[in-house]
Order: structure tokens, then C-alpha cells, then sequence
């Protein structure tokens, strides 16, 4: 296992993080997966012996049910003073008025809720799960703040923020002296590289750590899904999860059909070769993993020590390479004399220096 520091914080945390989501397995989140206790102690011995030390949740995943079989699953054989544990908060937890959202009322009372499932003093990484426009965002961070210097929580992060979002959020923070916070968890694949026009350069620019949850685009670039096939039986697009979108179904089956050409080539599977190409990202600090099984979970471990060569990432990229849009193209031809290393996360490759 390999690790790297987390945003502008002295934590160093493995480039592979466990994620949760298929705990429980309540409501919707039964389209992605059941995993009981038993299911993930088993999960969380596989990776420690790994070497992962992180494990990220969010209390809507199955409605708390996902943190209560982690938090039973981390109370045993001192599992929880082994890794870090990241949770989140935004989203609808009840059917009152002010049971969603990033209000103060909100975010305190969700923490709580938090600790008492994970059976925890303190969450390690508490991150905004979704941008809130209603609420004043100095209410939002003042309530972070207070969580971080009550002991409840160490460093906060943001998630599925839009770059002037995040921008808005540190410049906040900033001016008011609040805690900053130190990741924002994204969504970034070779399906879906739209992070890499602002939220990529702006994480690199600000010294955040980036978290990239589904990295297999819910499972897309695994090597299941096929351009003459059907899609395998109880698959998450069977089930009717939508995330990703796809907006280009013959783009997608070019990808996968690259990634297979690669994997077999390496006799690995796609899925290794996908979380590879993640890992080697400008910025990216670490890629949530979960399974629903401990088989993919074990091959998805071995992706920290695939190192794919410039000839491989270089055709991957070319085949999954998004539109350079406006102002970029502009940028791209009219700018190449200064651009700093933010920048040339995506402009790199079009420039001439």
C-alpha cells in the first residue's frame, strides 16, 4: 500500500479508501449492495492487512444503517484506532422541516447522530455532502468550526461542490477565520472526467486533497459491462441506479473496450487498470473502493501496486479525453507563455512550452 498526505494537513492516509455504501442495504441503497456486520468486519480485516487506514461513510447511506454496522464492525479487536474515519452530512435524514440541509440546527444534530452510530468520540474527516444554497454558508462553516474545536470532529472536506462553490467556501472560511476545509470528495473516472476544467486545478491551486467516490463508475469500467452483451444480472443499472449518466454510450464501450485491451495485455482485470489510471491523476489523493463481495473487494486492493506505463495512460486518455471547452481552447491558444501548474493539469497536454 502506498500513502499520501491529505490536503495541507499532516494526515497520511492510504491511496485506497474503504467506502461504505453497500452496508445495509436499506431502501435504494439495496440496489448497490447488503453487506451485514459480519460482512464488513470481514471487509475490514482484508483491507487493514492491506494496509488501507481509511474508511469513508455518510449518514444517509441506508438512513444510519451503513454507520451502525460500521461503527458495530469498527467496536471490535481495536479495528477503530487503526484507520480514520470520514462521514458526511446534508442530505434528508427525516420528514420534519429541518431535517436535511447544512443549517447549524442540521449539522450538529447529524454529527451526534453520527458518533452515537459509530460508537466513536469523534468523526476524522466530516465533509458537506452537497452544496446547501439556502443556508448562509458562514452559518454552515461556524458549525463545522465548532465541531472541530469541541474535539467532535478533527478536519472537515466538501463534496459535489461546483468549483465557485468550493472557492466561495474557502474564501469564507478564510475571511472568517473558521477551519478551512482540508479534501473535497468528487467524482472523477475515465467515464467522467468533468473535474478535471475547475475542480481538479482548483483543488491543486488551494492544497486540497481530492477523494474520488466510485471510481469504477459504479461499476461501468469493472469489465463486466460489454459492448455485445447484456448487462450482467444484478448490476446497479439493472436495478434502475442512474450514477453515473452516460451521454455517450459508444464513447463508454470504446473506454471499456481499452481498458479490456490493457488488462488482458497485463492479465490484471479492468477494474485494477481503471483505479490505476485514477491513482496516477494530478491531485488525487485517494479512491473510495467498496464491493459487494470480498472477491472484488480483493482485486480492487491489488490496483495500489499497478503502475500503468506513459504508453498505456496515454492511449486511455485519448480515448476517454473530454471537449476542451471555452475559455480553455482560448487559454490553450493564447496563454501557453503563462500558466502555472494548476492550470496545466488540463492544458498540459495541448500546449507548447
Amino acid at each position: 500500500m502506498h500513502y499520501r498526505q491529505l490536503g495541507r494537513s499532516g494526515l497520511q492516509v492510504s491511496v485506497l479508501t474503504l467506502g461504505t455504501m453497500t452496508f445495509g442495504g436499506a431502501g435504494q441503497f439495496q440496489k448497490v449492495g447488503s453487506t451485514d456486520v459480519a460482512g464488513a468486519e470481514r471487509q475490514l480485516d482484508l483491507c487493514i492487512d492491506a494496509g488501507v487506514n481509511f474508511v469513508d461513510t455518510a449518514n444517509i447511506y441506508s438512513r444510519g444503517l451503513a454507520e451502525d454496522i460500521l461503527g458495530q464492525a469498527l467496536a471490535k479487536n481495536g479495528r477503530r484506532d487503526r484507520v480514520l474515519v470520514a462521514s458526511k452530512v446534508r442530505f434528508r435524514m427525516g420528514e420534519r422541516r429541518n431535517d436535511a440541509g447544512l443549517s447549524r440546527h442540521h449539522i450538529i444534530a447529524e454529527c451526534e447522530a453520527s458518533l452515537r452510530r459509530l460508537r466513536s468520540s469523534h468523526i476524522d474527516l466530516y465533509q458537506l455532502h452537497e452544496w446547501d444554497g439556502l443556508t448562509p454558508l458562514d452559518e454552515t462553516l461556524e458549525a463545522m468550526d465548532a465541531l472541530v474545536r469541541s474535539g467532535k470532529v478533527r478536519y472537515i472536506g466538501v463534496s459535489n461542490f461546483s468549483a465557485w462553490h468550493l472557492m466561495k467556501t474557502m474564501g469564507v472560511a478564510r475571511e472568517e477565520r473558521f477551519i478551512k476545509p482540508i479534501t473535497q470528495q468528487i467524482h472523477y473516472t475515465l467515464q467522467a472526467r468533468e473535474a478535471e476544467y475547475e475542480l481538479v486545478p482548483a483543488s491543486l491551486d488551494q492544497g486540497l486533497g481530492i477523494l474520488v467516490w466510485s471510481p469504477l463508475a459504479g461499476g461501468l469500467l469493472s469489465g463486466k459491462y460489454r459492448r455485445d452483451r447484456q448487462d450482467p444480472e444484478g448490476s446497479r443499472r439493472l436495478a434502475g441506479w442512474q450514477e453515473p449518466p452516460v451521454y455517450d454510450t459508444e464513447k463508454l464501450y470504446d473506454i471499456i473496450d481499452a481498458l479490456v485491451a490493457i488488462a488482458e495485455a497485463r492479465d490484471v482485470s479492468a477494474a485494477r487498470v481503471a483505479l490505476a489510471w485514477v491513482l496516477g491523476r494530478p491531485g488525487v489523493t485517494s479512491a473510495i473502493i467498496g464491493a459487494r463481495n470480498e472477491t472484488q473487494l480483493a482485486d480492487n486492493l491489488k490496483s495500489a501496486d499497478l503502475i500503468l506505463t506513459a504508453e498505456e495512460r496515454e492511449r486511455l486518455d485519448a480515448v476517454s479525453a473530454p471537449p476542451l471547452l471555452y475559455p480553455y481552447w482560448h487559454q490553450a491558444q493564447t496563454a501557453a507563455d503563462r500558466l502555472g501548474s494548476a492550470d496545466l493539469s488540463l492544458l498540459g497536454k495541448y500546449v507548447k512550452r
